[in-house]
């Protein structure tokens, strides 16, 4: 399949500062990629190059196939875009403002009723079609706010802090609303909250003074930092510091270990065999991982290249 959304060496500058340096990145359907990074990292930069709302200055985007600076009109009409301040009319009523929203998108007016309907539903404002926005809670202004970018049912999504200033409950009945809709779709959403990636995302990317410096799977795992043994029979700490693809070995006491592996990708994948087949008895191997705050203070202080 191929990717709904596409970004290539994207660059755009402010005078002489770079605000996004070069990044590039796909999602397909069903992925939610969480965009990573500090205040002033380049999120909101990207994000709005990646609607349409902002040229770059390098680079090239894709959506649902179709190249956003050649086909602009038919490509912005397969993105869906929530800004970090929703756009919002609050004198308007629900109902009213999401028929303006299909109607700007292009949804002939035959059509809008049931596609408003249907987003309604979705995002949980079934009851609230003919309440003034300007009334409702912060909660339901965001998902005012959410509905309007997918009244008209684009391939892409993209959200720019969809939870920010909500509270815990708000903040968990939105994030389950982002995984329902990264079902159908790709959805791109830029925060700088670790536990929401961890929670609604299928890849995290972290972006630092304008560039990409991190992309990870997160159904596959980050890689192995190093791996937690114990043995039946254990030997002398330094026999097992000699196996090859082990950096360094503590003993925990217990006939446990803890154990820092080479860089080689094949060091976790080999290593068992090797400590079955000296005869300590192996009966634990627990891989150790660092986890994504970890990874993200770590790239973002620049103490990892």
């Amino acid at each position: 399949m191929e990717p709904l959304l596409e970004a290539e060496n994207l660059t755009r500058c402010f005078g002489e500062r770079r605000a996004v340096d070069g990044v590039g990145f796909s999602a397909h359907c069903g992925e939610v990629l969480g965009l990573l990074g500090p205040n002033g990292a380049g999120k909101s930069t990207t994000m709005r190059m990646l609607s349409g709302c902002l040229a770059p200055n390098v680079g090239r985007i894709r959506l649902a196939g179709l190249d956003l600076l050649r086909q602009p009109r038919e490509a912005k009409a397969r993105v869906g875009y929530l800004p970090e301040h929703p756009p919002l009319y609050p004198e308007l009523r629900v109902d009213e403002y999401l028929r303006f929203a299909a109607r700007l998108r292009g949804v002939p007016a035959r059509q809008a009723g049931a596609l408003v309907e249907r987003a309604k539903r979705r995002c949980g404002l079934g009851e609230t079609g003919r309440r003034v926005i300007g009334n409702l809670s912060r909660g339901y202004q965001q998902r005012v706010g959410i509905a309007q970018a997918i009244v008209h049912e684009p391939p892409v999504v993209i959200l720019d802090e969809p939870t920010a200033g909500l509270d815990p409950i708000q903040n968990r009945e939105v994030r389950e609303l982002i995984g329902e809709i990264g079902t159908r779709c790709a959805v791109l959403l830029s925060t700088h909250i670790l536990p929401e990636v961890q929670a609604v995302c299928t890849h995290a990317l972290i972006i630092h003074r304008g560039r990409l410096v991190y992309s990870e799977d997160l159904r596959a795992g980050t890689a192995d930092q190093g791996v937690l043994i114990a043995l039946e029979r254990p030997p002398a700490t330094l026999e097992i510091t000699r196996l090859p693809g082990v950096r360094e070995a503590k003993e925990l006491g217990g006939g446990r270990f803890q154990l820092e592996l080479e860089a080689h990708r094949d060091a976790a994948g080999t290593l068992a065999e090797r400590i079955a087949a000296q005869g300590w008895g192996l009966r634990e191997y627990t891989p150790l991982r660092p986890g994504l705050e970890q990874i993200f203070v770590e790239l973002a202080a620049g103490e990892i290249a």
